[in-house]
């Protein structure tokens, strides 16, 4: 029998974590003027308070787990008897998953009779999470751990992820983009589509103002054909009015729709910073 993980960079929020009952989270770090935290999809409270912080000009960052801290999230369910099966958030944007691999096989040396397998989403934020969400359904109707990873194989790739940045400086500061690149795209006032591609971010193209950059995401679920028999989901990092007004463009076309809105946390947060406005759905 194997427990089931997943990470907070999925950003499922904890309330629906707990209605899958999800035996395990690793908690990512992040630090706030030097101060560090761990994200724990929202249950210590909102990331209002973040990112107010960061618009105020708070230094902060993220850093990736070590060995030693996979070993103490991994090892009490294998001294237990039991196995685990772990859905990650995509392995190319973080170096913490080294110390993973690392931590797995001292654990299979101690621990011979015991398995952990994991399985990468190939997404960041919701673009995992809603992988998640659906792995561990079949996880809790009694799929056995190959099972469950044949569809995370297969699902993660009808996942489409468009999202659009307010400030080009955090992208800068997180070097995704040139500072000339961030200069002249601020001064244009333009705003770029970013995807996911095969686990890495890609941009797409740019938008003149917010405006437009919005209804360009919104155009993708057309475009790419959305299934809305599965979720639609619409994050944001602070920006409410935005992502209501995005929530009803969404139901005016597809009243049949069941639509999420799920808060950007801390550590995505450091990257993408306010204001970003993110569309993610499953294609049919």
């Amino acid at each position: 029998m194997s427990k089931f993980f997943c990470d907070s960079n999925c950003e499922l929020d904890y309330k629906r974590f707990d209605e899958l009952k999800i035996d395990g989270l690793i908690k990512m770090p992040y630090t706030v003027n030097g101060e560090e935290s761990e994200y724990d999809l929202g249950r210590s409270g909102g990331s209002k308070e973040f990112f107010d912080k960061m618009r105020a000009g708070a230094s902060v960052k993220t850093q990736a787990l070590n060995q030693a801290n996979y070993i103490d999230y991994f090892e009490p369910v294998l001294a237990g008897g039991d196995d685990i099966l772990y859905v990650t958030f995509t392995h190319k944007m973080s170096a913490t998953f080294e110390s993973m691999k690392a931590a797995i096989e001292e654990l299979k040396a101690k621990y011979p009779d015991r398995k952990i397998t994991w399985v990468d989403s190939k997404g960041i934020s919701m673009a995992a999470g809603i992988v998640v969400y659906f792995a561990a359904k079949l996880h809790n109707e009694g799929k056995s751990d190959e099972e469950v990873v044949a569809f995370v194989e297969d699902f993660r790739e009808k996942v489409k992820t468009y999202f659009t940045v307010d400030d080009l400086v955090y992208l800068k500061r997180g070097g995704r983009l040139s500072s000339f690149k961030a200069l002249m795209g601020t001064m244009l006032n333009l705003k770029p589509i970013i995807t996911i591609q095969d686990g890495a971010l890609v941009s797409l193209e740019k938008a003149k103002g917010r405006k437009k950059a919005v209804h360009t995401i919104l155009d993708k679920l057309a475009s790419d054909g959305v299934d809305t028999s599965r979720p639609i989901v619409l994050i944001d990092a602070d920006s409410p009015d935005d992502a209501s007004m995005a929530k009803e463009m969404i139901l005016e076309k597809y009243p049949e729709a069941d639509v999420w809105r799920i808060d950007v946390g801390p550590v995505i947060g450091c990257h993408c910073g306010p204001d970003t406005l993110g569309l993610i759905f499953v294609k049919k």
